[in-house]
């Protein structure tokens, strides 16, 4: 019996869905975290101290990558199955099903594009920061400059102040908006709000909760890019 939860597709979906929960919250809490950037580097310097090379930081960041590989194996696999299922069928590139939308259609390659966006982010930033630290490394370097990778502040001011960074962020940024918004609704769905009265309820939900996070994330670009540009004082207030 227990065997048949993790095989069905019930049973993935339900992982799937738990799986995503969980990187909501993560998300969530990254987007608070980046917001206090904007208003103070020391705060922002607290938290990556709090998260920087301490045990509970690591094991917290060793399970977070743990779900993220559990969530694309579970995507590709039930991507496969469904369109094992639906053989010959596909859905017309013009089609407008009714509630069917296109990121609906196009899950498996936002993704993609959400995978290609973190690689970049992890390179720029844990590497440089927590990776770094935990190598025992002093100093890392950002352009020109030498800075401690506990000063996150500094490594995360660098980037967005040019414009190239910057716009590569607000495209990936898009990119997690359109999977967020049928994927929080897909979540909701597979934990049993399927209902008729909450559909369009949770078609609301999931774009409020896409919008605020996403929009959070893409305020602070802005705003640290027009600070790092010196058209915004810092800190902002």
């Amino acid at each position: 019996m227990s065997g048949s939860i993790f095989t069905s597709s019930i049973g993935k979906k339900m992982f799937m869905s738990i799986s995503g929960c969980i990187l909501v919250l993560f998300l969530t809490f990254h987007m608070c975290m980046n917001l206090a950037l904007v208003f103070s580097d020391a705060a922002y310097n607290a938290i990556c101290g709090f998260l920087g090379a301490n045990w509970y930081a690591v094991a917290a960041t060793a399970v977070l990558a743990l779900v993220i590989v559990l969530h694309i194996a579970l995507a590709i696999v039930l991507t496969l199955q469904n369109r094992k299922a639906r053989g010959s069928i596909r859905y017309r590139a013009n089609a407008h099903e009714n509630g069917v939308e296109w990121s609906s259609k196009n899950m498996l390659v936002l993704g993609f594009v959400v995978l290609l966006g973190l690689i970049f982010h992890l390179v720029h930033f844990w590497y440089k920061m927590m990776f770094t630290e935990l190598m025992g490394a002093h100093e890392v370097a950002i352009g020109a400059a030498m800075v401690a990778p506990t000063d996150g502040a500094a490594i995360v001011r660098y980037y967005f102040a040019q414009w190239p960074y910057l716009l590569l962020y607000l495209v990936w940024f898009a990119g997690i908006w359109f999977h967020l918004t049928h994927g929080v609704w897909s979540m909701m769905h597979s934990l049993g709000l399927n209902s008729k009265v909450w559909f369009k309820r949770m078609k609301c939900i999931s774009t409020i909760v896409a919008t605020i996070i996403i929009g959070g994330f893409a305020l602070c670009a802005i705003v640290l890019f027009l600070q790092g540009n010196g058209i915004l004082p810092n800190p902002l207030f």
